[in-house]
């Protein structure tokens, strides 16, 4: 087994994915992959939402990826698995998986504000909803992930998302004390016995970013508290269903890690790095 194995962070068309459930099907097949999941993001209320994510109806998302399984049969493991969302209003209960994931954050105003879409709306957060204080901000999304991770996700995907659009430390600067001590609070709001933290490399793959998700820093405390780590795209296209595995690998060897899971259709199982 290699991590190349599984990729189960992955969207297709029928949320905010470029390409078609069996197109994305077919490429992961086609790059050696073993266990594959699809995880489209639930349905939120936010109108920003709209067009995004999938409706709170999940009967059609449910057949289509089951009607992936039964092609597949012998020859690929197809999960059925959710991104939820904090601002979801869908239960993740009834899938083979789910992560759980923040990409908003609420404001001190009460506006909800997306965390990785584009500079304009965290410029809008900082400088509306949190007072002109990035830091302010970062800790408002961080205590949205610690209310994700006490729910016990089976995946915590992409913990510091908020760094997304922070190249250079635009928005707040990632070494302040402020910003690491909110972020070790959210890491530490999740249980290592119940939840497997991701790497995740969808920023890269995307073009945001050098590396992928989340900070040295957390991956280190993440083994210290004796949790494991799964490799994920976070793929949004059928060209990148397992992009930036290397460097995924080569972060985790340097937090100290020599093994990740993989997810498989009788739950994680270990493997060498």
């Amino acid at each position: 087994m290699t991590p190349f194995d599984c990729s189960v962070h992955t969207h297709a068309d029928l949320c905010d994915g470029r390409d078609t459930p069996e197109a994305m099907a077919a490429a992961a097949f086609a790059a050696g992959v073993r266990h594959y999941g699809v995880s489209c993001h639930s349905h939120t209320p936010l109108p920003s939402d709209e067009g995004y994510v999938l409706p709170a109806d999940m009967t059609a998302y449910r057949a289509a990826v089951l009607r992936l399984r039964e092609a597949y049969a012998g020859r690929m493991e197809v999960l059925l698995g959710l991104e939820w969302d904090s601002r979801s209003d869908v239960s993740p209960a009834g899938f083979d998986y789910w992560i759980g994931s923040v990409h908003y954050l609420p404001g001190e105003n009460g506006v909800c504000y997306a965390a990785d879409l584009d500079p304009e709306s965290l410029s809008a957060c900082r400088d509306e909803g949190c007072g002109g204080d990035g830091l302010r901000m970062a800790e408002r999304y961080f205590r949205e992930v610690c209310r994700v991770a006490e729910r016990k996700p089976p995946i915590l995907g992409h913990i510091d998302l908020i760094t997304k659009l922070n190249a250079g430390n635009r928005f707040f600067d990632e070494s302040a004390p402020r910003y690491r001590r909110a972020a070790l609070e959210a890491l530490h709001a999740a249980d290592p016995h119940a939840t497997v933290l991701e790497i995740n490399t969808g920023g890269m793959a995307r073009g945001y970013r050098d590396a992928p998700y989340p900070a040295l820093f957390l991956l280190r405390e993440w083994r210290s508290m004796g949790g494991r780590v799964i490799l994920t795209s976070d793929s949004h296209s059928a060209s990148t269903i397992v992009y930036g595995y290397d460097q995924a690998a080569a972060l985790a060897r340097a937090a100290g890690f020599d093994r990740c899971v993989l997810l498989t259709a009788r739950g994680f199982d270990e493997c060498p790095l």
